[in-house]
């Protein structure tokens, strides 16, 4: 048995760094993230079997975060040593959002050892691994194990993932949830969406020619519920009308979850 660093790595303010390396190591050959190895599909039977004991969600297997792992893998055994990052290396969520990876968390483990027997029981003997691969907050996993010179470099990363759906699903539901509180109109128009959209993307102020009473920007990893000054505002009767708009993330924070606006008309 060789090696496990401390690895704890979750991240809800994600970092905003691009990829910077080269994402495969010419020595192993390319592998599709379709594909599994034994030590592989062995790690993620063994983290859902310690998962289903304790009545906590399964996880599914994701193949953009399984090619964010073989890109870490990768470096892993080219530098035949552990870390979370290397000297020139993408930290852990600019590689999961490079590799299309959609999430508002996400974590990983990493470890070097004979097998991968070996690496899961380490992990699990670990405080902050154990807590990585048992947290109820992440549903998805992407693995990656390399052989090199008798032993396996191992990468679990993890991610709460967030459900893709166009900017009109996004401002659809939204609007369904201000509408249900049945205490404002929505503005529909097309210059009222683009409108709200470009005051989504903008950092301070608004867009458009009429002014809004109140205008909230928020990001959140679900549509199913309004934050709750803005349900406070929308109940109190001070105002008419709404807008809202959604914007996709700016450059350095690609893979924030949705981003919304909603502009508030007396």
């Amino acid at each position: 048995m060789k090696q496990l660093r401390p690895s704890t790595h979750l991240l809800l303010a994600l970092a905003t760094a691009i990829c910077l390396i080269p994402c495969a190591v010419a020595k192993h050959p390319a592998k599709s993230a379709d594909t599994t190895t034994v030590a592989e599909q062995y790690l993620l039977s063994a983290a859902n079997q310690e998962r289903a004991a304790r009545n906590l969600p399964l996880l599914h297997r994701d193949s953009n975060l399984a090619r964010a792992a073989d890109q870490h893998a990768q470096a892993m055994a080219r530098h035949q040593s552990i870390s979370h990052q290397f000297p020139g290396e993408a930290a852990l969520a600019s590689r999961g959002a490079s590799m299309g990876v959609a999430f508002n968390r996400i974590s990983e483990n990493v470890a070097e050892a004979p097998s991968a027997v070996q690496i899961h029981d380490m992990w699990m003997h670990s405080e902050g691994h154990r807590a990585n691969l048992l947290d109820p907050a992440v549903d998805a996993v992407g693995i990656r194990v390399i052989a090199r010179n008798g032993e396996l470099y191992a990468v679990e990363d993890f991610a709460r993932t967030v459900p893709s759906a166009s900017l009109e699903d996004q401002e659809f539901a939204i609007r369904a949830l201000i509408a249900h509180m049945g205490k404002i109109a929505l503005a529909s128009t097309p210059d009222d969406i683009s409108a709200a959209r470009h005051t989504c993307a903008m950092t301070t102020g608004f867009a458009g020619a009429r002014k809004p009473t109140y205008t909230m920007r928020f990001s959140s990893g679900s549509l199913d519920q309004l934050p709750s000054e803005l349900k406070t505002r929308v109940a109190s009767g001070r105002y008419h009308q709404a807008a809202v708009g959604a914007c996709a993330g700016s450059s350095s924070e690609p893979f924030t979850s949705y981003n919304i606006a909603v502009l508030l008309y007396p």
